[in-house]
């Protein structure tokens, strides 16, 4: 089985649906923002911190770049969706579901968002991003599912169901 990416803005609950996906479908889990760790010894934030946004960004795209997995969910940083490389590979790599959540509800799940490691550009407000990476999620995903008012368990059976996957 092709692996199946999950993308989505800061708090969408990538990680949480990836692994309860992996579980339902027996796949393995990678999430890119703990390979990034990983690889690096340093927490998302303190990369951002240390060395600026542009620097993660480049982190982040060849830890994604570097990926070779199968039969694999994979949870995605929200800011690979600004990386057209990366997302390029991901995308020939198995199928890119988007996790839509509206702008309230992300506002509502991330509260203080200095210490998540969050990449915001200069200046940028949560807004700005949230606005400018819809469109790329859009363009991206294979599969787009709403989230609005369902829970995790629910989010993971519109996926499984969905004729994209072919499972």
């Amino acid at each position: 089985m092709k692996n199946i990416i999950l993308t989505g803005m800061p708090g969408a609950g990538k990680s949480t649906v990836g692994v309860i996906l992996a579980k339902v479908l027996g796949m393995n889990f990678t999430d890119t923002d703990i390979v990034i760790q990983e690889r690096t010894g340093l927490r998302l934030q303190e990369i951002i911190d240390r060395n600026g946004p542009s620097e993660f960004m480049r982190t982040e795209e060849a830890a994604v770049l570097a990926l070779t997995c199968r039969n694999t969910v994979i949870a995605t940083g929200g800011s690979v969706v600004l990386s057209p490389p990366a997302m390029d590979h991901l995308k020939a790599e198995g199928t890119v579901v988007y996790l839509k959540v509206s702008f309230e509800e992300i506002e509502m799940r991330l509260g203080n968002i200095s210490g998540r490691g969050i990449v915001l550009l200069s200046n940028q407000t949560l807004r700005a991003m949230y606005d400018g990476r819809i469109p790329l999620y859009e363009r991206y995903a294979d599969l787009t599912v709403d989230c609005a008012g369902r829970d995790f368990e629910t989010i993971v059976g519109t996926i499984l169901t969905s004729p994209v996957l072919s499972l």
